[in-house]
């Protein structure tokens, strides 16, 4: 199934399922509890993020390719830091690169995300996947100058910028995608691809990920688990490749779909 946020005409949200055709139907119910969907057709105006996210964990250095065009060891446990819900942006909205806190290295980063859909503490690896609730494409923006320069030591003030979690376009529940460490992923950059891979090439695969997550923690539901990214960053190409305003990124991954946006300065009255 293909769960989707949308605004209808009037500016309400509503959830909804997304047919093959790319018509929308109405969801009745709660998705983080008992739904249904209906075939009552939806009106929609604007899709949004799939979910609001009650928090969001980010997995650091979690593809073995990108680990070495990193320059690090691989690591012995999952590198773990947070982006604030805030951060969250829609499908086909802008990234802003920040002028204000400025940035002049703000990278793309495409990520599987791991959506959790009711409450999980201390997961086993052999019960994680059954608190998923679905996955989602998300791009894991980096203003890379504060990440490694300015930041104190911690990736937390250079990833957390408004805008800098897109996701979407849909979120696809687990029966569509049984194992999500088989799953290829790309990025484009205005229209050149420049991340192409494999989930497979995780270090961590997605129940490692939520059982590390939940130990002696409360997963609740709506959290988003950016789950790392392959190599292929700009950061790592010669010369580095930052994006720009007027640039256009895209993330790609098998059966989910492509979540797309535009690249802007911060405007100036924000």
């Amino acid at each position: 199934m293909r769960i989707v946020r949308y605004l209808d005409p009037a500016g309400v949200t509503h959830y909804g399922t997304q047919h093959p055709g790319g018509e929308v139907c109405e969801i009745a119910g709660d998705v983080f509890g008992t739904f249904n969907p209906t075939a009552q057709p939806a009106l929609v105006r604007k899709f949004l993020a799939p979910i609001v996210p009650s928090a969001i964990f980010c997995i650091g250095l979690n593809y073995r390719k990108h680990a070495e065009e990193s320059g690090s060891p691989l690591p012995s446990h999952p590198v773990l830091f947070m982006k604030s819900p805030a951060a969250l942006q829609h499908p086909g909205d802008p990234i802003a690169i920040p002028t204000h806190l400025a940035s002049r290295e703000v990278d793309y980063e495409a990520e599987l995300v791991v959506v959790i859909g009711r409450r999980c503490r201390n997961a086993t690896r052999a019960n994680a996947l059954d608190h998923v609730l679905g996955y989602t494409c998300g791009n894991d923006v980096s203003a890379r100058d504060w990440q490694k320069q300015f930041g104190g030591g911690q990736f937390c003030r250079g990833k957390t910028f408004d805008t800098f979690a897109p996701m979407g376009p849909a979120l696809v529940t687990p029966e569509a995608i049984p194992d999500p460490n088989r799953l290829a992923i790309r990025t484009h950059l205005n229209g050149k691809v420049v991340q192409d891979a494999s989930t497979n090439d995780m270090i961590f695969d997605v129940p490692s990920l939520i059982e590390f997550l939940s130990g002696s923690t409360t997963l609740l539901p709506g959290t988003a688990i950016f789950t790392g990214t392959p190599s292929g960053v700009g950061m790592a190409a010669k010369p580095p490749r930052w994006l720009q305003p007027g640039d256009r990124v895209s993330v790609e991954i098998e059966t989910i779909g492509t979540l797309a946006n535009p690249v802007i300065s911060e405007p100036s009255d924000q």
